[in-house]
């Protein structure tokens, strides 16, 4: 190679070496349609399949249903309905102070738990099947709060129990077993329900402000919950502290 052209592929430098130029590679345009394609597919498949993925349900075989507090009335009324087509002892009832009342006051029925009791018990379900099972303080993230206890009253009552079954709201739904599971531990199988809401179609999710909303919204939350979240060891060898 001749002198000439090793100088024409060395870089360029001006004022002083603090600017340089040289050659390098970048997409054609055939490269760019490539990549515009594949931004497309991927746009694609996260709009059709992204709300069946959040809205998992998976039963195991449990004797004892959990329902978190906060849920809507479509839930409450799935949740009477799984309770009769099922074979449940009891039916628990989670949930931290209701969102926006600050710290616990001393008052349980402030709390999400005592509330959602309320509906399904309106629903249909006896009061004699219900477990109210309050956590009376906040937590950074509420579910997993109201997992440690549930892990909390098994400890105390019924330290063997080996599944659960959860209902809640269809986006939430792979959070929620995520989060229950890691507070449980390995030993608890945790089988999840997700009911629709009414509110919008889950097949066409992105054309409803509800859809849009609860999925995208969940969405950015599970990826936290997977990638980012790391519970505090303390609170969770500490649980039964409510």
């Amino acid at each position: 190679m001749s002198n000439a052209t090793n100088e024409k592929n060395l870089p360029q430098q001006r004022l002083f070496g603090l600017f340089n130029k040289k050659e390098r590679w970048g997409l054609s345009w055939r490269g760019a349609l490539v990549t515009l394609f594949v931004i497309l597919v991927v746009v694609f498949l996260f709009f059709l399949r992204i709300h069946s993925f959040l809205a998992v349900t998976e039963h195991e075989d449990a004797r004892y249903l959990v329902v978190e507090g906060w849920v809507h009335q479509f839930a409450a009324k799935a949740a009477a309905a799984e309770f009769k087509s099922g074979h449940y002892q009891r039916v628990f009832v989670t949930g931290l102070p209701v969102e926006g009342s600050g710290e616990y006051d001393g008052n349980d029925s402030d709390t999400e738990s005592y509330v959602g009791a309320g509906l399904l018990k309106r629903a249909g379900i006896p009061e004699d099947m219900l477990q109210r099972v309050p956590r009376r303080k906040v937590d950074r993230d509420r579910t997993y709060g109201s997992a440690l206890a549930l892990r909390a009253w098994f400890n105390e009552h019924d330290p063997h129990v080996q599944a659960i079954n959860i209902l809640t709201e269809a986006p939430h739904a792979r959070r929620t077993r995520l989060l229950f599971q890691e507070a449980l531990g390995p030993d608890v199988k945790v089988g999840i329900i997700a009911a629709q809401s009414p509110d919008y179609d889950p097949r066409r999710w992105w054309l409803y402000s509800e859809g849009v909303r609860e999925v995208l919204g969940e969405t950015i939350a599970w990826l936290y919950a997977e990638f980012l979240f790391h519970p505090d060891k303390n609170a969770k060898a500490s649980a039964g502290q409510n």
